[in-house]
């Protein structure tokens, strides 16, 4: 046991690249993960780290060594966890990032069903805009969209990523009839930056016959959040761009109108992210599943498209 308890602090300490980081994780010091660490050096005769004050970086013999045990590893925590859950049922907590707005409107929603169906498990869910490294820092599940796909990640599609134009009846009865792409350029346009970047990206509309036209909108103001650019649009202050889980709302109370409504942005699709696993722990299976139940059920793929 005190050897798996080394290899554990080993490959933490690899995913993150620093004692300090992998000793907060695992709930002990640091001292403790490096000591450890360096039992398992001396048991197996090699050096796994070159350390420094300032980094922490794997030999070669050290890249060997946790290729060969991460999965390993892992697989042995989850069919851990899985038997302890309560009764064989899921348990535990269930590490979640989700995007705050989106999380708020159609996940937390979906709590109280989730806790009745599996009480055992203990949501730890954090609301971020930014994409998470799902296996460095520990998250069973992430849901959103536009996210690279590491190595060792799977991808369940919940529905499009589709953006669209909208704007308020009273803006659009002020103004010059939008027929065409082209029109754009004569209108005000409320732009979202990206979380990831902080600029504004360059879009490529696309029409429901596959034809493409570049976005002209003039920036008169630029957003983070797609909620506070429907609110703005809404006061009647410019055309925002927006994506569909937002906009739906409003578009359906009759708040905002859609502009060239047989244009969109395909932006890819939202999804709900897992590490790849030979056991997958139960608590993040039964999440997974009934997540991707319930936006099947609510129909909110169909909702969502902009086509």
């Amino acid at each position: 046991m005190e050897t798996f308890s080394s290899i554990e602090c080993f490959v933490r300490s690899a995913e993150v690249g620093s004692f300090a980081e992998a000793a907060r994780r695992l709930s002990l010091t640091p001292a403790a993960v490096g000591k450890s660490v360096a039992k398992l050096e001396a048991r197996l005769g090699v050096r796994l780290f070159q350390r420094s004050t300032r980094s922490l970086t794997l030999t070669e013999a050290g890249q060997l060594f946790l290729g060969e045990v991460s999965s390993s590893l892992h697989t042995i925590q989850n069919a851990v966890a899985n038997l302890a859950s309560a009764e064989g049922r899921p348990a535990g907590t269930l590490k979640v990032s989700m995007g705050t707005v989106f999380g708020r409107l159609y996940i937390v929603p979906l709590l109280g069903e989730f806790l009745r169906r599996f009480p055992a498990i203990n949501p730890d869910w954090h609301f971020d805009n930014r994409q998470v490294d799902l296996i460095a820092q520990g998250f069973d599940a992430a849901i959103g969209g536009g996210f690279e796909l590491p190595q060792g990640v799977v991808a369940r599609k919940l529905t499009p990523a589709h953006r669209v134009l909208v704007a308020s009846a009273g803006y659009l009865e002020a103004h010059d009839v939008i027929v065409e792409p082209d029109h754009l350029k004569h209108h005000d346009g409320i732009l979202i930056r990206s979380p990831q970047t902080g600029r504004v990206r360059s879009w490529q509309l696309t029409s429901r016959t596959q034809q493409h036209s570049p976005l002209t909108l003039k920036a008169r103001m630029t957003m983070s959040d797609s909620e506070a650019a429907c609110a703005t649009a809404a006061q009647g202050l410019g055309i925002a761009l927006v994506s569909m889980p937002f906009a739906s709302g409003y578009l359906e109370s009759g708040k905002l109108q859609r502009v060239l409504p047989d244009w969109y942005i395909d932006d890819g699709n939202i999804s709900i992210y897992y590490a790849e696993h030979k056991l997958l722990p139960g608590k993040t299976r039964a999440f997974v599943d009934f997540i991707i139940e319930q936006f099947a059920e609510q129909g909110l793929g169909q909702r969502f498209s902009a086509v």
